[in-house]
């Protein structure tokens, strides 16, 4: 790349994933950081421009999120929210905490500003308590909304443009324009960053890195570590070893589908590790998602600490961890959805220093760059699967006898989509098993069996989704089909709800 990164400062904001996502959209390379190592970063990168990401911090509290505005002198800064409120009390202007706030969708009015102005649709989203009352002198406001006076504001002698609102989410129709507009009306940058330039850099920094070093490929047959797999084969060769940990946590048969995948159309050795019953005794008597995940997480490196001996002259292990996966465990800024099995770094006993090609990629980056490695598109666009497996679909405590069950209701639900063509509709579908008895008929007896929930949802990268509208119709046969040939299940539940407020995954 022959531009540096637009830095996107991290406050503390759920959304400040998708800015980065939005700006590599639009072909600009972006990376977020957070507000404590910004000076380092800054100096280290010199960034073309810079957005302020909003957070739930108030700007006036004791001892806010801050950043050293010295540092962006000359620079072409966008506020958003937070951000935005940064730079109006910097620079003159006065923020206060609004009587009731504003969240949700709104529509904005624009005042003449060519950042905001002439947009197709005025629809935004909103999502603070504070907000500014004063702009500081040189600033004109720019938008308004109903219950906001101030919506926008800029000073383009400076560069300085602030948001109210959060022009990376879906619900602001036009907000990747007002980017495209910032990035390169406003900053005059050009376009640098392809799926087919992520390639080319990464297979050279593998390369650099390991030398004529082994590297431990840690793969689950996912979309993620499928493609890392592939770019390490081009990158090193038969220095990549690649080692599937089979925890007993799969779906149905999945564990011989991963081995086929990587025989016929990898074409790489992969070196399969049965340890399902380590995983099941470090599950046992565990509830809580948390304290699974966790589990899950030292059961991983210990299989590594414990059946990696064939494999000890490799000097580094790579793993396919996503940015989301990063997000989502939380920051010194932002806070935990859910912990990751593969965050947080390694035991020091390892002695094995981590390759993490794509911690910085959402999921629809990876499919592109897979497409680029030339991975089939039933590769390429199968859908996500967690990392702790189907354990964190068992509400309660995972055993053998549930997994068993689970298993066989997710494949006749997964089945059943794709034969009623809802697949291509679907961006992550599953079964899950709740920690919930239900009194059912079966055969006019009584029945006192496991419930069931199904879920299938719309999403883009795994940070906001939307459940999808099944038919009643459909749902009613595949609920049947389930009690009809899952012994051990007599009721089924559909999961309508959206993230936010919940995730994805029940845990």
């Amino acid at each position: 790349m022959t531009q540096s990164p637009v830095g996107v400062i991290q406050f503390g904001s759920q959304f400040s994933q998708l800015i980065v996502r939005k700006i590599r959209e639009l072909g600009v390379y972006a990376e977020l950081v957070e507000w404590e190592q910004a000076a380092a970063w800054i100096h280290k990168n010199s960034p073309p421009a810079i957005v302020l990401s909003g957070g739930p911090k108030s700007v006036n509290q004791e001892k806010p999120p801050q950043i050293d505005f010295d540092l962006l002198k000359g620079l072409p800064i966008l506020g958003v929210c937070y951000g935005m409120q940064l730079i109006a009390q910097q620079f003159g202007g006065e923020v206060e905490a609004g009587t009731a706030g504003e969240f949700g969708v709104a529509e904005f009015e624009p005042i003449g500003s060519s950042l905001v102005s002439g947009l197709k649709s005025k629809q935004v989203l909103m999502s603070h308590g504070d907000h500014v009352v004063k702009a500081p002198p040189g600033f004109v406001v720019t938008a308004r909304t109903e219950d906001c006076s101030i919506a926008a504001m800029e000073n383009s002698n400076s560069k300085m443009y602030g948001l109210q609102w959060h022009p990376e989410v879906a619900h602001t129709i036009e907000g990747k324009e007002i980017l495209k507009r910032f990035l390169f009306n406003k900053a005059g940058l050009e376009v640098n960053w392809t799926s087919e330039g992520f390639v080319e850099s990464q297979v050279k920094a593998i390369q650099e890195k390991a030398g004529d070093q082994k590297v431990l490929c840690a793969v689950s047959g996912g979309v993620d570590s499928t493609v890392m797999a592939a770019l390490f084969d081009r990158a090193i060769g038969s220095h990549a070893i690649f080692v599937f940990v089979d925890s007993g946590l799969l779906r149905k048969n999945e564990s011989q589908e991963v081995a086929r995948t990587y025989q016929e159309i990898l074409k790489v050795k992969l070196n399969t590790v049965n340890a399902s019953n380590q995983y099941f005794q470090a599950l046992k008597g565990v509830t809580e998602p948390e304290l699974k995940r966790k589990a899950i997480g030292l059961e991983f490196v210990k299989v590594f600490q414990t059946e990696s001996m064939p494999w000890s002259d490799c000097r580094f292990l790579a793993q396919g961890t996503l940015y989301p996966d990063v997000i989502e465990s939380g920051s010194s800024s932002a806070s935990k959805i859910k912990s990751h099995h593969n965050v947080g770094g390694l035991p020091e006993s390892l002695k094995l220093p981590l390759i993490e090609p794509f911690r910085y990629l959402f999921k629809d980056e990876v499919r592109s760059v897979g497409r680029v490695l030339g991975l089939p598109e039933n590769i390429v666009n199968r859908e996500p699967f967690p990392g702790p497996g189907l354990s964190i679909r068992i509400l309660g405590e995972v055993t053998k006898e549930r997994v068993a069950i689970l298993q066989e209701v997710d494949a006749i639900y997964r089945s059943e989509l794709k034969e009623r063509g809802f697949s291509k509709m679907i961006w992550q579908s599953y079964a899950a098993l709740l920690n919930a008895k239900t009194v059912g008929v079966q055969g006019d007896e009584r029945t006192y069996l496991e419930s069931v929930a199904l879920r299938a949802v719309e999403s883009t990268d795994g940070m906001t989704a939307t459940p999808v509208a099944l038919p009643i119709s459909d749902l009613i046969d595949i609920s049947q089909r389930i009690t009809n040939q899952v012994r051990g299940v007599n009721r089924v539940f559909y999961d309508i709800s959206g993230k936010p407020p919940a995730t994805i995954e029940l845990e």
